[in-house]
């Protein structure tokens, strides 16, 4: 019994040891107190600008409180975080360095960093806004990223950096400026959700990154939503692209995923767009108003294509392939704006199959030039035979069980006009 009180007592002072420190503002005053502090103890800045760079190698909670800066002087990393537990809290982080070589942040998280927490900052002006790493089960949430300016955009760090760190979730985070919002290498297991961003290159770049999941995300008027390459098993769901430039969803060597629930709408090319991507599931997404609805290339196969709307694209589908592939599955097709169809028995789904493109555009695809000839009585008499006898036609995308209505995703309720 006197061992058992004993160890209590112990446990009892270490938990009464945790202490709060009042940090005033000035020169070298967060290094000063935190070579005082001890383990667990919470740093709360008073307001004003501390010209530093800081290290935290030990559990601790550096708190601005919403008034404090930390400015780096353009020296390095503002903030390394290389101890476990540490939570970063309502700073502003400016004045990074400018090297890709050191991937120069407003916070870096080392891999010795075990579970660190990114709460509520407004990271500014930093060549990389928040860099995870190696860490493993970081959260970083709630922050404001902007990225630089003073520089061509591929020269520009990322809001985001993601390297090898299990188990980062990144949400609820405003990025804008810089390169990509989120770029994401050889890690596994991560989620990025709830996120917004706007005036980049990619708004989530993934590459070599499996098991993981980019749910409820917004892109508006970037150049690419949602690229994710080389990966397998990764859920992208429930996101929002509105106005991006290139593309909305784009997959490059990925397979066995799931596109879901997304609202994609007014991308300048390719709603959608696959290259040598298989196994894919694409159920009940919203492509609107692009170039082209959805692009396969490069043999992408035994995808199922199933639920989507496709609505007022220029081109619904380009799929070039002699053999057809059958975009329905268990009695339940897609919606296609253009497709004139009829249902004598009124049970939601089209009587005729439904066949998105015809040897023209195959025609089209291959040699551009044809274009000229479009409204020539020869191609429409071409076009009228295969409409009249779909045996005629080369082959590529047939949806057996064509869609009377769509069903527009939850998601698009996110952002009910332009931005």
């Amino acid at each position: 019994m006197k061992w058992s009180l004993s160890l209590l007592g112990i446990l009892f002072a270490g938990a009464v040891a945790a202490a709060d420190w009042d940090v005033p503002n000035r020169a070298g005053a967060i290094s000063e107190t935190l070579a005082q502090a001890a383990d667990g103890d919470t740093l709360r800045l008073s307001p004003g600008t501390y010209a530093e760079n800081v290290v935290l190698d030990r559990p601790m909670t550096l708190d601005g409180q919403g008034h404090a800066t930390i400015d780096g002087q353009e020296s390095g990393s503002v903030i390394t975080v290389t101890g476990p537990d540490v939570t970063v809290m309502g700073l502003t982080v400016i004045g990074s360095g400018s090297s890709h070589d050191t991937i120069d942040s407003g916070i870096q998280l080392t891999k010795t960093a075990t579970a660190p927490q990114i709460l509520n900052n407004v990271v500014l002006g930093n060549l990389y806004g928040i860099d995870i790493h190696g860490a493993r089960d970081a959260l970083v949430s709630g922050n404001r990223i902007e990225g630089r300016l003073d520089r061509h955009v591929n020269r520009r760090g990322n809001g985001v950096y993601v390297w090898n760190a299990p188990g980062a979730i990144v949400e609820n985070n405003d990025i804008r400026f810089g390169r990509d919002g989120i770029f994401v290498n050889s890690s596994r297991e991560n989620t990025f959700r709830d996120n917004l961003f706007r005036e980049l290159r990619f708004a989530v770049h993934y590459m070599y990154a499996d098991d993981s999941e980019v749910s409820g995300n917004v892109s508006i008027g970037n150049d690419l939503g949602y690229a994710v390459m080389f990966s397998t098993n990764v859920r992208v769901v429930d996101n929002v692209s509105i106005n991006d430039r290139e593309h909305g969803i784009a997959l490059n060597y990925t397979n066995k995923g799931e596109i879901s629930g997304n609202y994609v709408r007014s991308a300048k090319e390719k709603c959608s767009f696959l290259y040598n991507s298989h196994k894919n599931l694409f159920e009940n997404n919203w492509f609107e108003g692009c170039s082209i609805g959805i692009h396969f290339t490069a043999g992408s196969k035994n995808n199922k294509i199933l639920g989507n709307a496709f609505i007022g694209n220029r081109t619904q589908v380009k799929f070039v392939s002699s053999n057809w592939h059958e975009w329905s599955e268990g009695g339940r097709g897609n919606y296609w704006s253009d497709n004139a169809a009829y249902d004598v028995n009124g049970d939601g789904i089209a009587d005729a199959p439904y066949r998105p493109n015809d040897s023209m555009d195959h025609v089209l695809w291959t040699q551009p030039s044809a274009k000229l000839l479009l409204g020539s009585p020869a191609v429409q008499l071409v076009r009228w035979s295969q409409s009249a006898f779909p045996a005629l036609l080369p082959g590529g995308v047939i949806d057996s069980h064509p869609l009377m209505k769509p069903t527009k995703p939850k998601v698009s309720e996110k952002v009910p006009h332009d931005g």
